[in-house]
């Protein structure tokens, strides 16, 4: 809504707040956008290391039977991958495995 200007003024930083509420809430579609956010650099400043957790994350919360967006989520991830060092790649998978034990899921 925001994010589009979809009824309300276009609103980066408050698209960005609700985006993020929703992936902490372990919606895979919220996780996957923000994913993006990080990679583009709208959800602040550029972060590879962000991007690639919250694509790690929709990866593993999209249902096996949502082909696409699961597709979609694995591959924006693997290209974030190919141009981070494992240092980068250790991190974010860290974070991922960190969000996960403290969210529950």
């Amino acid at each position: 809504m925001y994010s589009e200007g979809q009824g309300v003024p276009q609103d980066y930083a408050e698209a960005g707040k609700w985006y993020r509420r929703s992936a902490e809430q372990g919606y895979a579609q919220a996780q996957y956008n923000l994913g993006l956010w990080y990679a583009q650099g709208e959800a602040g400043p550029h972060d590879d290391v962000q991007a690639h957790m919250w694509f790690n994350l929709a990866t593993a919360r999209f249902p096996p039977s949502d082909i696409l967006s699961r597709s979609a989520a694995i591959k924006n991830r693997d290209t974030l991958a190919s141009r981070m060092t494992p240092d980068q790649i250790a991190q974010a998978q860290r974070l991922a495995r960190e969000w996960q034990a403290n969210s529950g899921g």
